[in-house]
């Protein structure tokens, strides 16, 4: 459960900090990071910084300053000053005195993170177009940043160990990295996982985890805007720049499944999935339902179901069946053998992800969420992978993949790899007739090439 932050704690943590920092001798403080310890140093703000100001990243924003009086917004990155600004007006308007972004600190375009990253921040909040996500939080641990990372952490297996490789890197530079799978902060999640893991519901033998809804997002395409702002202002549409939806949003059913296996990788995965009703240009070139299957070493299954139509049935749910009886995750209910209900304080998840980032931070004792949030963006990138070849996915060549789904150099007078028809309609993967060795190989994916 959080607590409440207080400038008289946080100035405590502070103190003992430093105490602890000067007692580990002159070659361990070497070995931080100024950003690490600046502002308790010299003063009691800590400075955050926003790359990616949609509405996901102005919530993560408003989260990390409720973590403490003391946090300040200091400095935006987006491709877009529209979207920048409006997120700052919504900050200013919620935060007026932790928003402190002057205009020389409004960063604009693809290489807006870089001035970002040379503001003077303490710690990052990354949240942009997936795409982009490996480049950032490798580009904030070697500037010396504390970051928060949304989800996926990466769309492809190469993407992915970027993201690795960074997180490996800041667990030696002392710094804190957070992830967006905010399930792991919930309090009914956590009190009821626990009891999953000590055995409540026995040996878990099976994994329903469902995630159908709405079609996400969608924006119209304005007169006068060119093929690529087009699809960077839709990006959750296309593939190339969002990973499909099993990147945005079954991404974190499939996470409490993992945590309920012990973050362990599966043997394999197999899937279907097609486009049926999402068809015209607003709706890109993804999938709109998948179905996927992860199987154990140990017998287990995990069955993933994701849908984006309008107008169906509606249901986010994590069902995990044990010898002993079975656990509804998001309702907080174990029944069988053992029955009980989570009845505790419910607070809000994204406030507690926040509140324990900046706590590890004041206290010295950064968290490193890297090994189970690139485990779990794996497992969205191989079912995305499953679904649209139709083939058996084995993990141990998955993860040998070396197929891109992102082009490089990406700007604004790029022609994008998917492009539309005469009629205007993206095309889409055709399971069963996908190159295989596109996916599983060296190369660009089909739609690239």
């Amino acid at each position: 459960m959080v607590t409440k932050n207080n400038s008289k704690t946080a100035k405590t943590n502070r103190r003992r900090f430093l105490k602890v920092s000067a007692a580990a001798g002159t070659a361990a403080a070497a070995r931080l990071p100024v950003s690490r310890y600046a502002h308790a140093a010299g003063t009691d703000t800590i400075k955050i910084g926003l790359i990616g100001c949609g509405g996901r990243g102005t919530q993560a924003a408003m989260n990390a300053m409720n973590a403490g009086e003391e946090i300040r917004l200091t400095a935006m990155a987006e491709l877009f000053r529209d979207r920048l600004d409006a997120s700052l007006e919504k900050l200013k308007g919620m935060k007026p005195k932790q928003t402190d972004v002057k205009p020389d600190h409004c960063f604009i375009g693809f290489d807006a993170y870089k001035h970002l990253l040379q503001s003077g921040v303490d710690v990052v909040l990354i949240a942009p177009t997936s795409c982009f996500i490996p480049m950032l939080l490798t580009a904030a641990i070697d500037a010396g940043k504390h970051v928060f990372c949304e989800k996926p952490h990466g769309i492809d297996v190469p993407g992915v160990k970027t993201a690795m490789a960074a997180c490996a890197k800041a667990r030696q530079k002392n710094l804190a990295v957070v992830s967006g799978l905010c399930w792991r902060y919930d309090t009914g999640v956590r009190e009821t996982m626990k009891r999953i893991r000590d055995g409540a519901i026995g040996d878990i033998v099976a994994i329903q985890e469902t995630y159908v809804t709405q079609p996400y997002i969608v924006r119209p395409r304005e007169p006068g805007q060119g093929e690529m702002e087009y699809q960077l202002r839709n990006w959750y549409h296309f593939n190339y720049l969002s990973g499909d939806q099993t990147a945005q949003q079954l991404i974190h059913s499939l996470d409490k499944a993992s945590w309920a296996l012990g973050d362990k990788p599966p043997l394999r995965a197999w899937g279907m999935g097609g486009r049926q009703v999402c068809i015209d240009p607003r709706y890109g070139d993804q999938y709109d339902h998948q179905a996927v299957v992860f199987e154990y070493p140990n017998g287990v299954r995990v069955f993933g179901f994701t849908r984006d139509m309008p107008d169906c049935f509606n249901e986010t749910s994590d069902i995990i069946l044990g010898t002993k009886g079975r656990a509804n995750l998001i309702q907080h209910r174990i029944e069988g053998e053992t029955r009980w209900q989570f009845d505790g304080q419910k607070d809000n998840m994204y406030n507690i992800e926040h509140q324990e980032l900046f706590d590890s931070i004041r206290t010295g004792k950064p968290i490193n969420n890297g090994d189970y949030m690139c485990l779990s963006t794996l497992l969205a990138v191989v079912a995305q992978m499953a679904c649209y070849s139709g083939q058996m996915i084995e993990w141990d060549a998955a993860m040998k993949s070396t197929r891109v789904l992102t082009p490089p150099n990406i700007g604004f007078d790029s022609q994008p790899p998917v492009l539309p028809d005469k009629n205007g309609i993206y095309p889409t993967a055709m399971p069963g007739k996908e190159e295989y060795a596109r996916w599983m190989g060296k190369g660009r994916s089909k739609q690239q090439a």
